[in-house]
């Protein structure tokens, strides 16, 4: 006996459980055949559904040399999965099974329920790509009906909902139908019945008006490094996807916050502007080590991002296409509270998720309405996230591309100045012509969006390379007031706080940052080690240098910090590191330059690179 499987990967299973070898058009032959009312096709209808792009005698041919290649592979089994005749294929049902069975199943309503969800979760034909238009239609269609029977079984269940174990089947069905088919009123007003009411629902009364939101979405799959090969697509509803906790010590308070999200995920069903990533999806999402590339390939614009550890329940709310953090706290889940306060931490995390939604929706909308200059925009971002000189020139192209679309777009403006600032860095030559550049573009942001964070902290970053350290820390300030948990403005304001002789706060604030983000970029380990080293942590200095995957910007740090503990071997190689990237460099021409509000800063960073050899 062999089984088909067809959800997942389609392949062909022997009893024991060995894949067999066969050709992918064979077992797309087989999946076609199976799942049709007849298990026997003409071969005139087999080779249009293969190969309906090409010529009929071509196609033709193309057939026989594919069931000659069967025949090979079938040629040892006592019993053949395939008849042949001149005119016609038959598959022997007495030999091949499949996981489309499952639909043709009997059983109690439950049991079928979760037969069917359990296999339509794993998605049919998943590892194929269509060759032809007509395969690619064939398997929607297939997809479709499915849903549809996944829909009628649902429906089926509802009179065994007070089951032992029901409702939770029940609720999985249902927030996997509405990941397919947000718009289904019956079954979001199901789901919500069986949550005993959305405390969502009761204070956002006119959820409803919100059904018009929409957001583009890349079909293709495109992660934002790849973004120059995107092009606009249809409009859709933003999806959102809530990771399941992740914790370092598994412990029975994990099962709880697994439970605990799963709650969130069926409260925040109640609104119509937002799509949300069945349970299921987002668990393989959490496992992939890829995780930036699937969000991508799944066309999320939102993640929550939890994770459980001896404090709580940590949440941070992401925007995917700029990666930023919208919001983020913590939650109490302590063994003796958590059970009885499950319910009412989900509502305050559902509540809290779709506040920040909402706020979010105009800044989305807003960059969503100018797809040509959004697009050019996330071009440039995704570049800005090496420092080279080579990047941040092909950046700032792409922000003058994305203004010459639209020319008060602010986003872009923001990309502009930083991209000034970071070749005023990269060069250490002290063109204050590129912070002067740095400031306008600053400017032009904040007077076309003064309520953006984005604008405030390039100005804040600008005005601290050309030495008003006051206004720097001002700006920032209130960049860090307006997005409280946008952790590029945090570190941007640590950064400064290092250049204010307040290494101590400046500390405190970049862990904060990196807390937010941990897969932390290299500038905010950066600023870390600057921050360590005029507290004369020097080890620590040096081990967030470690940490960075592109040392290039710090190898000057590294050099004054390795010196400052005597490890000369260590100096030497960092101080060789950054003479081969900047040979021109000159200590005491830098030190006029790079503001410090204090002196003692610069007389111990003076110390460090002349013992450094410098």
């Amino acid at each position: 006996m062999l089984h088909l499987q067809t959800f997942g990967d389609l392949r062909l299973i022997e009893t024991n459980g060995d894949p067999v070898r066969y050709p992918i058009k064979g077992l797309l032959m087989m999946a076609h055949i199976y799942a049709g009312a007849s298990q026997e096709l003409s071969r005139y209808e087999l080779a249009q559904f293969l190969w309906n792009d090409v010529e009929a005698d071509l196609a033709r041919l193309n057939l026989r040399k594919l069931l000659s290649r069967i025949r090979e592979t079938d040629g040892g089994r006592a019993e053949m999965p395939f008849d042949f005749t001149a005119t016609t294929v038959r598959l022997n049902t007495q030999v091949v099974s499949s996981d489309l069975d499952i639909f043709r199943a009997g059983g109690s309503p439950l049991e079928r329920l979760n037969a069917i969800a359990e296999l339509t979760q794993r998605g049919f034909i998943g590892n194929i790509k269509p060759a032809t238009k007509l395969i690619d239609a064939w398997i929607r269609a297939q997809r479709d009906a499915q849903a549809l029977q996944l829909r009628q079984a649902l429906l089926d269940a509802l009179p065994d909902a007070q089951k032992p174990g029901a409702a939770r089947t029940i609720s999985s069905a249902a927030l996997q139908i509405l990941e397919r088919d947000p718009k289904d009123e019956q079954v979001r007003a199901l789901l919500h019945r069986l949550s005993g009411g959305s405390s969502l629902n009761e204070r956002l009364p006119n959820g409803d008006d919100h059904a018009r939101v929409q957001v583009k979405r890349s079909e293709t799959g495109e992660t934002p490094a790849d973004i120059e090969r995107i092009s606009p697509m249809p409009l859709i509803l933003p999806r959102l996807v809530l990771l399941p906790p992740t914790s370092k010590h598994a412990d029975a308070g994990l099962a709880l916050a697994n439970a605990l999200i799963e709650d969130v995920t069926i409260e925040l069903c109640a609104l119509r502007n937002i799509s949300i990533v069945a349970p299921h999806t987002a668990g393989q999402i959490r496992r992939d080590s890829e995780k930036a590339a699937v969000v991508a390939r799944h066309s999320i614009a939102y993640l929550l991002d939890t994770r459980l550890s001896e404090e709580g329940l940590f949440a941070q709310l992401v925007y995917f296409p700029t990666d930023e953090i919208i919001w983020a706290n913590r939650f109490a889940m302590t063994p003796d509270i958590l059970p009885r306060q499950r319910r009412l931490i989900a509502q305050q995390l559902t509540m809290s998720v779709a506040r920040e939604l909402a706020e979010n929706e105009e800044e989305r909308l807003r960059f969503e309405a100018n797809p040509e200059a959004y697009h050019a925009y996330l071009v440039g971002s995704s570049l800005m996230s090496k420092l080279t000189l080579p990047h941040i020139r092909r950046a700032r192209k792409a922000f003058k591309q994305s203004l010459s679309h639209k020319a008060d777009f602010s986003p872009s403006f923001t990309g502009l100045a930083r991209t000034f600032t970071s070749e005023w860095l990269v060069t250490a030559q002290g063109n204050n012509e590129l912070l002067h550049l740095a400031e306008q573009n600053a400017l032009r942001a904040i007077e076309r969006d003064p309520a953006s964070a984005a604008g405030h902290r390039e100005l804040g970053v600008t005005k601290l390379y050309l030495g008003d350290v006051d206004a720097s820390v001002a700006a920032l300030h209130l960049a860090e007031e307006l997005s409280p948990h946008f952790a590029d403005v945090i570190y941007s304001h640590a950064d400064t706080l290092v250049h204010a002789s307040r290494p101590d706060d400046a500390l405190a604030k970049i862990k904060k940052a990196i807390l937010l983000n941990p897969i932390a970029p290299d500038a905010y380990l950066w600023c870390a080690a600057g921050a360590s080293f005029f507290l004369e942590q020097y080890e620590e200095a040096i081990a967030y240098v470690e940490a960075m995957k592109d040392k290039a910007p710090a190898h000057r740090i590294a050099a004054a910090s390795c010196a400052m503990i005597g490890d000369r071997k260590r100096a030497l190689f960092h101080r060789q590191r950054a003479e081969s990237i900047n040979p021109v460099f000159d200590v005491e021409k830098w030190l006029a330059i790079v503001p410090f509000k204090e002196h003692w800063q610069k007389e111990l960073y003076r110390e460090g690179l002349l013992k450094a050899g410098f």
